[in-house]
């Protein structure tokens, strides 16, 4: 396994500029409860999040421009704001649950900000000791630090933030302006004024089949979500990651899908407000809609349980191989807790001090331990599954952060470990005998919230402290600021949380909060019964089958976790980028020969071979994507909080959307290869 340690940063670790000051640290905060904010709403809406890491960048760059602010006080911004969406995410996954499942009637403010402080604060802490684990002794791709760094890199310079149009390095930052209008664009008109639909989708008749006695139609589920960031996102990590969760899709999606849909037929729809859904995403008509919401409701109860599985076993297989690492960590952690640690490290590799870290961290315990026992009043279970919380924290925010690291933190499917954590919870507690009543529905909701607030912070400081390393940022400031984000952002997010539950209603159609749903279920599931083991079994048997072959389990356990028409745009950028490296090769040689890696493309700004040109152009290209995309969804979803509606259609077509967004997809395969095209010409 690769390792970065000698990764030259943007700003040299013996150069001290401007980073941890006020300012960077009051626009962290105010960025924590904007972005924060509107994601917790987006999220009870729509069962999704944005990533803040770019859309935090960019309001960073823009509040800062005017105090001259530096390249790494940006960054400090872009922190606090990381912390603020990540937060959100954690909370809104669980909280509403306890709502759902009767044990409160509304949502209490005090225990929401304890559990969000606790929890998101424990996510930090951890990745104290496993930053150089995941970052510097890894060569997983970060694809959203990637992005970022790339974006800071060109637009603000290294020194006070200044108005560029182009890096040093001769590639052209127009390409990062190109990739974000585009995405942004075609976001807007997609989501603020559907023009056209997100997805084309639908499910096609194969035939009559004779299963048990009876005839049953077979059918068959296939579509594309036409979004330009999970085309970025899909170039970065490259073509053999993509492969892999396309094989994931395709083993959930187009096999065990339609075997289940053929021997038990597609069930029922919810809702008819589902099915209109259903269209206004593209379905087309009523009926194809109501089939499509029978496809989801197999993956929902039934094939998403496989991909958990596998995550389970993948996760905790990844924390095994990577334990040389991470006991080097926590070597050097005891190092510095005993004072053996004297050998002086250099400004881009300080962290917060060791000794204080695992400090906080066993002083968290006790209001862990307090809450439980208040909210529960079973004081010696309190007791054992404080521990267990805090504990199983790290572990959780291990995973979270390696697949953070691999496929980013907007395509990182945090519902799959939060749901992890809810599996092993409620089997701790059905142990200890609590099940079938609310209140202990309850408790089990209670203390994955704080696991749950731990992992999602932990994908997201793990991109922003990529991007750091990269630039040349100072790990320690960095964890201060989210912290400090952190602080800022729970005490708001319990508010807005119980303020949209007071306007909207928890579970209604105008709040459905589906992942909140999901966890409900996951707890009934287990506590009053009626979960589906084999196919949770079936996903660890799958992931034990794929590590005796050697292949990587959590990219195909992500693929059969995550809808189907979110793995076809990453398989699609992976294939463009395996077209790009191919004729890379069939014109400058192998690409093995002076290889250079990504994270040294997106900050190069000197020296640049054609062919090294071709990869950061792409790069900035995808950035931009990335970034567009992202910030447009905050935007939106600021429009959608405000009441106002721009929709032209409602039930837009589908078409359109899949035109526009092929013909970015051919504009990524094309920019960056034109020089070359041009070279033949």
């Amino acid at each position: 396994m690769a390792s970065r340690e000698d990764f030259k940063s943007f700003i040299p670790s013996n150069k001290i500029i401007p980073e941890l000051t006020i300012k960077a640290v009051l626009v962290g905060a105010l960025l924590a409860i904007i972005l924060g904010s509107a994601n917790a709403y987006l999220g009870l809406y729509a069962g999704m999040t944005v990533s803040a890491v770019i859309p935090g960048a960019v309001m960073a760059f823009a509040l800062l421009k005017p105090f001259k602010g530096t390249i790494l006080e940006v960054n400090i911004g872009m922190m606090g704001a990381a912390a603020g969406e990540a937060l959100a995410a954690g909370v809104i996954f669980t909280i509403p649950a306890i709502v759902l499942l009767g044990t409160w009637s509304e949502i209490h403010y005090l225990e929401t900000t304890i559990i969000a402080l606790l929890g998101g604060i424990l996510g930090v802490l951890w990745m104290v000791p496993l930053r150089r684990a995941l970052i510097i002794k890894t060569d997983l791709p970060f694809p959203e630090g990637v992005a970022v760094a790339a974006v800071l890199t060109t637009t603000v310079g290294g020194g006070e933030v200044v108005k560029s149009d182009k890096g040093g390095s001769g590639v052209s930052g127009v390409w990062l302006i190109v990739g974000a209008l585009s995405a942004a664009l075609f976001k807007f008109g997609q989501v603020a004024l559907k023009t056209f639909s997100g997805a084309i989708h639908g499910v096609i008749d194969i035939g009559k089949f004779s299963i048990g006695g009876r005839e049953e139609s077979g059918v068959f589920y296939g579509g594309v979500a036409s979004s330009p960031a999970l085309l970025g996102v899909g170039w970065i990590i490259g073509p053999k990651i993509a492969s892999f969760i396309f094989v994931g899709g395709l083993l959930g999606w187009v096999i065990l899908a339609p075997l289940i849909a053929l021997a038990t037929g597609l069930p029922s729809p919810g809702t008819e407000s589902q099915i209109t859904d259903a269209l206004v995403l593209g379905a087309g008509n009523f009926e194809s809609g109501k089939m499509i919401w029978g496809f989801h409701q197999i993956w929902g109860e039934y094939i998403r349980y496989v991909g958990v599985g596998a995550m389970v076993v993948g996760g905790l297989y990844t924390i095994f191989k990577l334990r040389t690492n991470l006991s080097q960590g926590i070597k050097e952690a005891i190092a510095g807790i005993t004072g053996g640690q004297v050998k002086a490290k250099k400004r881009t590799d300080q962290d917060l001090n060791f000794k204080f870290v695992f400090l906080l961290i066993g002083v968290l315990t006790i209001p862990v331990f307090l809450l439980y026992g208040w909210v529960s009043s079973q004081w010696v279970i309190s007791g054992v599954m404080a521990v267990f919380a805090i504990l199983f924290a790290f572990v959780a925010s291990a995973i979270a952060g390696y697949m953070a690291g691999l496929l980013g933190s907007s395509n990182n499917p945090i519902s799959g470990v939060t749901v992890s954590v809810l599996l092993i919870t409620s089997l701790i507690l059905l142990g200890f005998g609590l099940s079938g009543d609310v209140g202990a529905y309850g408790v089990a909701i209670l203390i994955a919230a704080v696991i749950c607030c731990a992992a999602a912070i932990s994908g997201d400081v793990l991109q922003s402290l990529t991007c750091g390393q990269m630039i040349g940022a100072t790990p320690r400031n960095q964890q201060i600021a989210e912290i400090v984000g952190i602080l800022a952002a729970a005490p708001i997010l319990a508010l807005v949380v119980s303020a949209l539950d007071k306007a909207y209603g928890i579970g209604s159609t105008n709040l459905p909060a589906p992942q909140a749903f999901l966890m409900a279920g996951i707890v009934k599931g287990v506590l009053g019964g009626g979960m589906v083991w084999p196919f949770v079994l079936a996903g660890a048997v799958l992931a034990f089958v794929l590590i005796l072959i050697d292949l990587p389990v959590l990219p195909v356990a992500i693929g059969i976790y995550l809808p189907f028409t979110l793995v076809i745009p990453i398989f699609s950028g992976g294939i463009i980028r395996h077209i790009t490296n191919k004729l890379i090769e069939r014109k400058y040689g192998s690409a093995e020969e002076e290889q250079i890696s990504e994270w040294e493309l997106a900050i190069k700004q000197t020296d640049v071979k054609p062919k090294e040109k071709i990869i950061r152009t792409g790069l900035l290209l995808t950035a931009g994507l990335i970034a567009g995309e992202a910030l447009m969804g905050v935007i939106v979803a600021f429009l959608i909080i405000g009441g106002i509606d721009l929709a032209i259609f409602e039930y837009p077509p589908m078409w359109p959307g899949l035109l526009v967004w092929m013909f970015i997809a051919v504009l990524l395969a094309y920019i960056p290869l034109r020089d070359l095209f041009a070279d033949k010409e």
